[in-house]
């Protein structure tokens, strides 16, 4: 290919280097699955985005997402990153629909930030084993699988800042990653904390992980309600509002530009 510009957005936060840096690259139309592929090994973020116009519906957009390693099915931080930079980068307003292996998404600025509407996870108790806590180095306090992610429920806040969990076998309890979560401090802006491991897509661990909240809000939402604020406690840190709207989940953030530049291959 020639030269191709990207934009790199750090997305679930208003501060620039906190969030989660995703690289966006709007095309004119469908990529090469192996350029992406490198492009995305290249940029070495948790995610790369490719977007184009869609060729099925009118004023719609197609959107991809890889690590370094692999193509995946859900990102919210390359959504939110995405549609940052067509709303600012390209003038897109309103409504902004997103055709993905996911299905159909919706993102929109709004006040607060930039809503995306993603379908909620479907998230099933399982018991706490052993190995759980060996991998995590933690006392479980209780365990669900979603579709792709495992959830533990860990016993605070602190629990989940300080854990320092075996890579290794991590990577054995879930096909894509682990999310670990309790309920934030008393008199913390957010109601829930989390962290988010997932070496087996190349990530150890995401700062910030939206899609990781469309498990979180199926989880907590029989205790806090179908609405609340969260934070995801990595080094970079980023918060997200969380609705439970049925088979849908509301995210809400901010992004910040950081980067814009050219590939030359």
């Amino acid at each position: 290919m020639g030269s191709t510009a990207f934009v790199q957005v750090d997305a679930f936060t208003d501060v620039p280097f906190g969030g989660n840096p995703a690289a966006v690259i709007v095309l004119e139309g469908p990529a090469d699955d192996a350029w992406m592929q490198s492009v995305a090994l290249e940029m070495n973020l948790s995610e790369t985005a490719f977007c184009h116009p869609s060729a099925a519906v009118d004023g719609e957009w197609d959107l991809r997402w890889f690590t370094p390693t692999t193509e995946v099915d859900l990102c919210g931080h390359a959504t939110l990153a995405t549609a940052h930079v067509l709303a600012s980068e390209h003038g897109v307003t309103g409504e902004m629909a997103l055709h993905t292996r996911s299905g159909r998404l919706a993102a929109e600025v709004v006040e607060g930030g930039i809503r995306l509407d993603f379908p909620a996870d479907e998230v099933t108790h399982v018991p706490a084993t052993p190995e759980m806590a060996t991998a995590l180095g933690r006392q479980v306090v209780a365990a669900g699988r979603g579709l792709t992610d495992l959830v533990v429920e860990l016993r605070s806040a602190s629990d989940v800042r300080s854990c320092i969990p075996d890579m290794g076998l991590l990577a054995g309890l879930a096909d894509r990653g682990v999310i670990i979560t309790a309920a934030a401090e008393v008199g913390a802006a957010a109601e829930v904390v989390s962290r988010v491991f997932a070496p087996n897509v190349g990530i150890p661990e995401d700062p910030v992980t939206g899609s990781a909240h469309t498990t979180l809000a199926v989880w907590w939402a029989p205790r806090l309600g179908s609405a609340f604020p969260a934070e995801q406690v990595s080094a970079r840190g980023g918060r997200i509002h969380v609705e439970l709207l049925g088979d849908r989940v509301h995210l809400t953030g901010r992004a910040v530009t950081v980067a814009r530049g050219m590939l030359l291959a």
